[in-house]
């Protein structure tokens, strides 16, 4: 049932490695982990205007559907769960990123720049 494949297998070039000395053991070193610190630091300007413009928006829809639930606006119950669902969905997502970023802009440790993903 089962054949035997002959297949040579050969080690990988480690041309693309330096190795690099840890003591008395030998590390191999890849330069695609290297982070600089100027990474961390770059501002993600148009991630941080989405994310406020959702906040915005989000915060909007969610008062619109309070104001028809309770009565102070005209519409119907299906109008307002509908404002309800789509409140939540643009609000979360604003309010996680605008969080970040404010956190990142005042210092506060464990928070960066670069956990916002760039657009």
């Amino acid at each position: 049932m089962a054949s035997k494949r002959n297949v040579c297998y050969e080690k990988l070039a480690t041309d693309d490695y330096d190795d690099v000395y840890d003591g008395d053991r030998r590390q191999r070193y890849d330069p695609r982990f290297d982070y600089s610190p100027k990474a961390f630091d770059r501002i993600p300007w148009k991630s941080i205007a989405l994310a406020f413009f959702l906040l915005c928006l989000g915060s909007l829809l969610l008062f619109l559907s309070v104001f028809i639930f309770t009565g102070h606006m005209g519409g119907e119950k299906a109008q307002a769960y509908g404002l309800l669902v789509l409140g939540i969905l643009t609000f979360l997502p604003g309010f996680y990123e605008t969080r970040i970023a404010y956190y990142s802009w005042r210092g506060i440790q464990g928070y960066r720049f670069s956990a916002i993903p760039d657009y």
